[in-house]
């Protein structure tokens, strides 16, 4: 099939940038990348990943972690998963 149709878009240049770049070391152009996402979106008849509002308790603790505040560190993976019951 022909590939005719164009997209255009704006969006900020340092977001652009960034994500241009992890495009290029998984060895993506943007077009390709966005075709993926095509594909995806009409395989599962939406957005391929989950878009929700989040609760206030996650912004808090977001806008927490953002900050720098109230961040626990774990020597290693099993220190984590021992404090975590698993």
């Amino acid at each position: 099939m022909s590939k005719s149709a164009m997209i255009r878009a704006r969006i900020e240049p340092e977001l652009k940038e960034e994500v241009e770049g992890i495009f290029k070391k998984l060895g993506l152009t943007t077009t390709e990348a966005i075709t993926i996402f095509y594909h995806q979106v009409k395989a599962k008849k939406g957005i391929p990943f989950d878009i929700s509002i989040p609760n206030e308790t996650t912004l808090n603790t977001a806008h927490k972690t953002d900050s720098g505040k109230e961040l626990n560190e774990y020597a290693n993976l099993d220190v984590f998963k021992r404090k975590m019951g698993v």
